[in-house]
C-alpha cells in the first residue's frame, strides 16, 4: 500500500509541476506575444507638402527667439493651422536665456474636436538653434542655423497631419503644440559650469508642462517629433520614452514594423551612455504627467548636422518624412474609442 500511495503521490507531483510548467509556458507566450492589430485605412500623407512647409520655415531664416525671422514665422504657423480649421492659440510666456537676457518665447496651440474627451498629444518645436556650436571652426560657432530638420522636420510633419484631420476625421481628439525656445540652451563653447545649464533647454514644454492651456488638461499620452526628416534616419527607442511611457513605445514601434517601416523605427532600446535625451517629452512626463514619448534621430550619437550649419534642406528626405507621417497617421486611427466610451 505504502508503494502505492508514493507513487501516487509522485504521480500527482509530476502532474503539478507539469502543468505549471505549461501555465508558466503560456504566460511566457503571453506576455512575449503582440496583439493582433489590423490596420485600419488612414489617409494619404503628402511628403511633397510636408517638404514644402519645411522649406517654407526655412526661407524665413533661423527662427531663434527675438529675431524677425522667429516672429514672421510664429504667425505664418499660428494662421496655418487657423487656415486648417482647428481651434487655434498662441500661449506667450517670458523666459532668461543663459546669457542673462529676456525673450518672449510663444507655444502655438491646435486642438482638432476639443470637446472630445479621449485625446492625443502631437509635439514638436519649432525654434532653431542660435549657435552652430558642433562646428569644427570656431568662427562659425556663432552662427545660427536653418533648423530643417531640428525643429523644421517635425512641424512639418504635424502641419500635414493637420491638414488631414478636418478631412478624415480620427475617432479622438488631437491637440498639437509646437513648442518655443527648445533650442535655446548653454553653447559648447561655454563654460559648462553656466548655474543650472540644463534648465534653459526645453524652456517652452517647461513652461506649458507647469501651465497647460486648458485648466485641468490631460491627454492619454504624447508624442515628439524631434528631427524626423533627415536621409537615412533611425528611430530607436529613447530610454525616458520606455521609462514613462513604455506601453506607448511599444504599440508605435509595433504598428510601424507592421507597415513596413521597420527600417526606420529600430526594435531597440537607443545606446545612451547618459540616461536619456533631455527633450520636451521629458517636462511632459515629469510636470504634466502625460506619458509621452519621443521619436528622434539618435543611432550612438546626434549626426554630423546636428547643430551645424549642415542642418539645411539637403539633408531632408522625403521618404523618411513619409514613414514618420504615415506612423503617427496610423497610431491616430488605430484609437477607435468613441467619446462616450472615454467618459
Amino acid at each position: 500500500m505504502k508503494r502505492y500511495f508514493s507513487f501516487f503521490v509522485a504521480l500527482c507531483i509530476g502532474c503539478t509541476l507539469l502543468g505549471s510548467c505549461e501555465q508558466n509556458h503560456q504566460q511566457r507566450q503571453k506576455e512575449t506575444t503582440k496583439p493582433s492589430i489590423t490596420l485600419k485605412q488612414i489617409p494619404t500623407f503628402n511628403a511633397d507638402s510636408a517638404y514644402a512647409y519645411i522649406k517654407k520655415q526655412v526661407d524665413f531664416g533661423p527662427r531663434t527667439p527675438g529675431a524677425a525671422a522667429h516672429d514672421a514665422c510664429g504667425r505664418w504657423l499660428y494662421e496655418k493651422l487657423q487656415g486648417f480649421g482647428l481651434q487655434t492659440q498662441m500661449q506667450v510666456f517670458e523666459a532668461q536665456s543663459f546669457d542673462g537676457k529676456t525673450y518672449v518665447g510663444r507655444n502655438i496651440i491646435a486642438s482638432y474636436r476639443p470637446d472630445i474627451k479621449r485625446r492625443i498629444l502631437l509635439m514638436a518645436h519649432w525654434d532653431t538653434r542660435a549657435f552652430a556650436d558642433k562646428e569644427a571652426a570656431d568662427s562659425l560657432w556663432r552662427k545660427p542655423i536653418d533648423g530643417a530638420n531640428d525643429g523644421g522636420s517635425g512641424v512639418a510633419v504635424l502641419l500635414e497631419i493637420a491638414r488631414l484631420l478636418t478631412a478624415e476625421q480620427p475617432a479622438v481628439g488631437v491637440d498639437i503644440i509646437l513648442f518655443d525656445m527648445e533650442d535655446n540652451g548653454v553653447p559648447e563653447f561655454m563654460d559648462e559650469a553656466v548655474g543650472n545649464a540644463s534648465s534653459f533647454w526645453c524652456q517652452g514644454s517647461q513652461y506649458w508642462a507647469k501651465n497647460p492651456h486648458t485648466p485641468n488638461y490631460s491627454a492619454y499620452y504624447g508624442i515628439l517629433l524631434d528631427m524626423v526628416g533627415a536621409q537615412n534616419a533611425r528611430f530607436y527607442k529613447e530610454p525616458y520614452s520606455l521609462e514613462y511611457a513604455p506601453q506607448i513605445v511599444e504599440k508605435v514601434w509595433h504598428i510601424a514594423q507592421l507597415m513596413g517601416y521597420g527600417n526606420y523605427f529600430i526594435n531597440q532600446k537607443a545606446n545612451i551612455s547618459f540616461g536619456g535625451i533631455l527633450d520636451d517629452h521629458f517636462y511632459v512626463n515629469r510636470d504634466a504627467k502625460i506619458p509621452s514619448i519621443d521619436i528622434i534621430d539618435y543611432q550612438d550619437g546626434f549626426r554630423d548636422y546636428h547643430h551645424t550649419l549642415k542642418d539645411n534642406l539637403s539633408i531632408i528626405d522625403k521618404n523618411t518624412l513619409k514613414a514618420v507621417g504615415e506612423v503617427v497617421l496610423q497610431v491616430l486611427y488605430q484609437e477607435i474609442q468613441e467619446e462616450k466610451n472615454a467618459q
